[in-house]
C-alpha cells in the first residue's frame, strides 16, 4: 500500500501559492484495510475515506466509466490493481493530474508541470467530455490563475464547445453549477469565469438571463455607450478590487438583470428596470439555492440603485427611510456593501477609476446617523413606538445639520 498526495496541493505548491487542502490517493489497498487502519469511510459505496487524525481525504486509487448522463452518470471502478497512472488519468486537467510520493518525487505522466511553467490550462485526456461539469471547472480554474496569466488551450476549449453542443450541460444539477459559481465569485477575477462561459456558448444554457444582456447598448445620457454585458463584467470585476464579499459581486452581476427584458430606450412610460429585474432575480436564486445573504443583497441594490444615483439630491427624511428599509440599524454593513456596489457600478460605465460621489454621501449620512443613541432617548421616557419615532426624528435632524441641507 502507497499514498501520494495528489491534485490542488502539489500544484499549489509548484505554483508557490498557499493551499488550504490536502488529497490523498492510496495504491494497492482494499477497503477492508483502510477501515483497519482506523479510516472512516465516506459511503458505502464510495472509495473515500477520512483520516480521523487530520480529516483529511484518503481515496482508493481508482477508474470512471460512463454509463449515463450527466455529472453522475459514471461506474467507478477500484481495486488494489488499478494503477497511480490510471487515477490520474481520470482527472480533469493535467495541472491538477501531478502526484507526490512521500519522498518528495513528483510523478508526472501527463506533463502537468510543462503547463504549469507554460500556463495551460490543458484537459488529461479525451474523456475530459464525458464530464459537464468540466467546462464549469476550467473556466473556474481560469478565473482562479488569470492574474498568473493561464490560458486555455486551443483543443480543450474545442472540446467545451462541443460539450455544450451536445446538450450535456442540462444535466447538471443546480447545486453543482452554483458551487462551481460561488468559487468562481469568489477567486481573484471573477469575470474571466462568466467571460469563458460566453464564449463556449455555456452562459446561455446556465446563466441566460446573464446572457441576454450582451449585445443590449446602454443608452442612458449619463453613460459612455457599452454594451450592458460587457458593463456587466467589468463592474464585477471593479467590486472585486473594492470588496472580498461574494453578496458584493453577485448583486453587482446581476444589479442589470431586469435589461435582459426591455432594452433601456423601450421602457414603457413610468417603469424602471427594478420591476422587470426583481423577478428574475428572485427566480434565479431560488433555482440556484442560493444562500439568503446573497439573494437579499442582490434583491436590495436592485430596488435601489437608481435612489442611489440620486442620493445628493434626496431628503434627509428619504435617505432615513432608506436606511429603515435595507435594516441598516441591525445590519450597517449593508450600507457599504450598496455603497460598492453602486461604486462598481458607476465605474463600470464610465471606466473610470476616480472616486463615486454618491457611494460617498450614503457613508457619511449613515455615519451621521449612527450619531443618535436610542439608550438616550429611552433615558429621556420614550417607550414603544414612541423610540422608534424620536430615533427617526433625530436622525433625520443629524443628517440635516451635517450635510447642510435646508429643506
Amino acid at each position: 500500500m502507497k499514498v501520494f498526495l495528489v491534485g490542488g496541493a502539489v500544484r499549489d505548491a509548484l505554483l508557490n501559492i498557499p493551499t488550504q487542502d490536502k488529497d490523498w490517493v492510496v495504491v494497492g489497498a482494499t477497503p477492508a484495510m483502510m477501515l483497519e487502519n482506523g479510516y472512516n469511510q465516506v459511503g458505502n459505496n464510495f472509495p473515500v475515506f477520512i483520516n480521523p487524525k487530520n480529516g483529511e481525504e484518503y481515496s482508493l486509487a481508482r477508474t470512471e466509466r460512463k454509463t449515463g448522463k450527466g455529472y453522475n452518470g459514471f461506474t467507478t471502478w477500484s481495486a488494489p490493481n488499478v494503477t497511480l497512472e490510471q487515477d490520474l488519468k481520470r482527472r480533469d486537467l493535467t495541472i491538477n493530474a501531478i502526484a507526490c510520493d512521500d519522498q518528495g518525487i513528483l510523478i508526472d505522466p501527463y506533463n502537468g508541470r510543462k503547463d504549469i511553467i507554460n500556463r495551460k490550462l490543458r484537459h488529461v485526456s479525451s474523456a475530459f467530455n464525458e464530464d459537464p461539469l468540466r467546462v464549469l471547472r476550467v473556466a473556474r480554474f481560469a478565473a482562479t490563475f488569470a492574474h498568473l496569466h493561464f490560458r486555455i488551450a486551443k483543443k480543450t476549449k474545442k472540446l467545451m464547445y462541443q460539450m455544450v453542443k451536445s446538450g450535456e450541460l442540462s444535466n447538471l444539477t443546480t447545486e453543482r453549477i452554483w458551487r462551481e459559481t460561488s468559487k468562481a465569485l469568489i477567486s481573484i477575477n471573477p469575470q474571466v469565469y462568466f467571460y469563458i462561459l460566453k464564449e463556449c456558448g455555456a452562459l446561455d444554457i446556465l446563466v441566460p438571463e446573464l446572457n441576454d444582456l450582451f449585445g443590449i447598448p446602454s443608452l442612458l445620457k449619463w453613460h459612455e455607450k457599452i454594451d450592458t454585458g460587457i458593463h456587466s463584467l467589468m463592474s464585477l470585476a471593479i467590486s472585486t478590487a473594492l470588496s472580498d464579499s461574494i453578496d458584493v459581486r453577485f448583486a453587482t452581476l446581476f444589479h442589470d438583470i431586469g435589461k435582459s427584458l426591455t432594452p433601456v430606450d423601450q421602457l414603457p412610460k413610468h417603469q424602471n428596470h427594478s420591476q422587470l429585474g426583481l423577478p428574475l432575480v428572485k427566480s434565479l436564486c431560488k433555482r440556484w439555492s442560493v444562500p439568503n445573504s446573497v439573494r437579499d443583497l442582490a434583491i436590495i441594490v436592485i430596488q435601489l440603485q437608481d435612489q442611489i444615483n440620486n442620493i445628493e439630491t434626496k431628503t434627509a427624511e428619504y435617505i432615513v427611510d432608506i436606511f429603515n428599509r435595507i435594516d441598516a440599524w441591525r445590519k450597517p454593513f449593508r450600507v457599504e456593501q450598496i455603497a460598492i456596489v453602486s461604486e462598481s457600478n458607476a465605474r463600470g460605465h464610465t471606466r473610470k477609476s476616480h472616486s463615486y460621489n454618491q457611494s460617498n454621501y450614503l457613508r457619511l449620512a449613515f455615519k451621521l446617523a449612527q450619531t443618535v443613541s436610542t439608550k438616550n432617548i429611552i433615558q429621556q421616557g420614550f417607550t414603544g413606538i414612541k423610540i422608534f419615532e424620536e430615533l427617526t426624528k433625530q436622525r433625520i435632524e443629524a443628517i440635516k445639520n451635517g450635510l447642510g441641507k435646508t429643506y
